[in-house]
C-alpha cells in the first residue's frame, strides 16, 4: 500500500503556472500507473501515466496546458500546469491505478491522496 502526499497547490492568477507533486512511500511506485484527478465538485481525471513512463492521457479540458510526468528513482509523480484559467481551480489528487497501465475509470484507482488545493483567481 502506497501513500500519496500530494503539495504544490496555490492561489495562481490566470494566465499562470503551477507544479504539483505526489510523493509517494514505498517501494513498489514503479510498477504502477498513475493518475491526477481534480474536484471542482464533481471528481474528473485530468491526466494518466503508465507505470514506465511511456503512455499518457490528458482530458480534453488540460491538453495542451498540464503536462504528467513521474520519476521512479525518487518515488515522485508530478503536474505541471500552464496557462491557468479559473475553472482549473479545485482540490487535485493523484492516484495509483491498480496495474502498470492507466485506466479512465476512477474505481481502477485504489490509492489516492489527500489532495492539495489549487485556486486560479485575480
Amino acid at each position: 500500500q502506497l501513500q500519496l502526499v500530494e503539495s504544490g497547490g496555490a492561489l495562481v492568477q490566470p494566465g499562470g503556472s503551477l507544479r504539483l507533486s505526489c510523493a509517494a512511500s514505498g517501494s513498489t511506485f514503479s510498477l504502477y500507473a498513475m493518475a491526477w484527478f481534480r474536484r471542482a465538485p464533481e471528481r474528473e481525471l485530468l491526466a494518466a501515466i503508465s507505470a514506465n513512463g511511456d503512455t499518457t492521457y490528458y482530458a480534453d479540458s488540460v491538453k495542451g496546458r498540464f503536462t504528467i510526468s513521474r520519476d521512479n528513482g525518487l518515488n515522485t509523480l508530478y503536474l505541471q500546469m500552464d496557462n491557468l484559467e479559473e475553472q482549473d481551480t479545485g482540490l487535485y489528487f493523484c492516484a495509483k491505478s491498480g496495474g502498470p497501465m492507466y485506466s479512465l475509470a476512477h474505481y481502477s484507482y485504489d490509492n489516492w491522496g489527500q489532495g492539495t488545493q489549487v485556486t486560479v483567481s485575480s
